[in-house]
């Protein structure tokens, strides 16, 4: 009897998972720790919102040099060099927010060491993941960010309440630790064989997933050769065709309204809660939750979708693409302007948690494109894609802080609907353009070999 061999890129899709949670609960967990100091200080609210939307400077320069690194020396290599730079910080900066010096330079770094993350994991898994795994392997790596950023939610506040702001930064620190000693000991480069199942074969008008390799001896010696000249051609990134691409500016494009809105919710929904809807975080319990664990299942659903429609021919590759992100976006958009309607907490949990969750059901079309028009250059798009997606953060985390200052410079309290309209409206339209314009310009076919 025999006895089935368990695949490696399970393994690797999965410590990628815990790694995206990780770092989504620092993510959720510095807005919510300074937020408690800064206002137990008196800090307003522009000066809250630079601090908060200085992590994504950091994140934005480290983008593309994140991509090229992990194309030049192996995604696992920066993802283990970026673990530990962030830790180690987060484990020896002091969280005062007087000394706003250090807590720039200490957020920068942070934001610099994780923007490599994401461009390496994409390379890890242009690496291991044959193509008709590939929506499926996305969604339950980044799928990871919405569970860390539920549990954030979760604990992190009574861990404020209970041990003090600092130690959010303590716990972080430790988490980030044991993940890198977990990703040194069992994270490695795919084996020939390995890398050949994810290079092969890609997703074509006909195509359907390879099962016997052996058949398909002409696209085998075909990768031998790729996979020997992989290291030539790092020197030789098409950029210009790459940034004269109109599908791979509907990736940029809709990745950078994906984080717009994200991060917007992610580092503010505290403070609406708070403030908008005078409701104490730690008085709701778990319902605070539901906003990431809803992107958390509805990542998931995403990707099992994609996939089943593709392998089963029901739709081409292009066409799953963009009826998800279509999907996505507009239920997205329908729920973000509804938000500042509801005046209790069930409809705002309600609201966001339908806002975020078709956000991440999006990802299944523009996030996994990449991979589909330029496989040999997931990194390296990604990284472009998603230096766009942080630079709305900073667009949109310091615009919403200037938004409120100004509504209370204007006598609006902050407990007022009218406050918090331009907030959600802004990236509610941006889901509806950035749609469009997938609809128009995406394709999932390969374009760069």
């Amino acid at each position: 009897m025999t006895t089935m061999k368990f695949p490696k890129r399970y393994l690797i899709v999965f410590l990628m998972s815990i790694c995206t949670c990780i770092c989504y609960i620092e993510r959720v967990g510095f807005p919510i720790a300074y937020t408690v100091a800064a206002d137990a200080v008196g800090v307003d609210q522009s000066s809250k919102g630079l601090i908060l939307s200085t992590y994504y400077y950091g994140y934005a320069i480290s983008q593309l040099p994140g991509g090229w690194a992990a194309q030049l020396i192996g995604g696992r290599h920066v993802l283990l060099l970026s673990f530990v730079l962030w830790s180690t910080t987060s484990a020896l900066v002091p969280l005062d927010p007087s000394r706003v010096r250090i807590l720039v330079i200490a957020r920068l770094l942070v934001g610099v060491a994780q923007g490599c993350i994401f461009p390496s994991i994409h390379t890890v898994l242009a690496q291991w993941v044959p193509p008709y795994e590939r929506s499926r392997s996305v969604s339950v790596t980044m799928s990871g960010m919405y569970l860390g950023a539920a549990t954030g939610m979760l604990i992190l506040p009574s861990l404020v309440k209970f041990k003090g702001p600092r130690s959010v930064f303590l716990a972080e620190a430790a988490l980030g630790a044991i993940w890198s000693l977990l990703w040194f000991k069992f994270a490695s480069d795919p084996s020939h064989l390995d890398q050949q199942k994810a290079t092969a074969v890609g997703f074509g008008k006909s195509s359907l997933p390879v099962t016997d390799l052996k058949e398909n001896k002409g696209a085998l010696q075909k990768t031998k050769v790729e996979n020997r000249e992989s290291r030539a051609h790092v020197a030789k990134i098409p950029w210009k065709r790459l940034i004269l691409s109109w599908p791979i500016w509907a990736i940029i494009v809709n990745n950078f309204t994906f984080h717009y809105a994200l991060y917007v919710l992610m580092n503010w929904l505290p403070t609406y809660f708070e403030q908008g809807l005078q409701l104490s975080l730690q008085e709701m319990g778990s319902l605070k939750m539901l906003p990431y664990l809803n992107m958390f299942l509805f990542s998931n659903i995403g990707g099992v979708v994609a996939d089943h429609l593709i392998t089963r021919r029901i739709l081409s590759v292009t066409m799953t693409r963009k009826f998800l992100n279509t999907i996505g976006f507009v239920v997205a958009a329908i729920a973000l302007m509804a938000l500042p309607v509801f005046r209790n907490s069930s409809g705002a949990v309600l609201c966001s948690s339908v806002s975020l969750g078709f956000l991440a059901l999006g990802r299944a079309g523009f996030a996994v494109n990449h991979m589909d028009v330029a496989p040999r250059y997931a990194g390296i798009v990604m990284g472009i894609s998603n230096t766009a997606g942080t630079v709305a953060g900073i667009v949109g985390v310091g615009l919403t802080g200037w938004i409120l200052e100004s509504a209370k410079t204007a006598h609006m309290d902050l407990s007022s609907p009218e406050s918090w309209k331009p907030v959600f409206r802004i990236p509610g339209f941006l889901c509806i353009f950035s749609s469009l314009v997938f609809l128009v310009f995406s394709t999932g076919e390969r374009i760069f070999e």
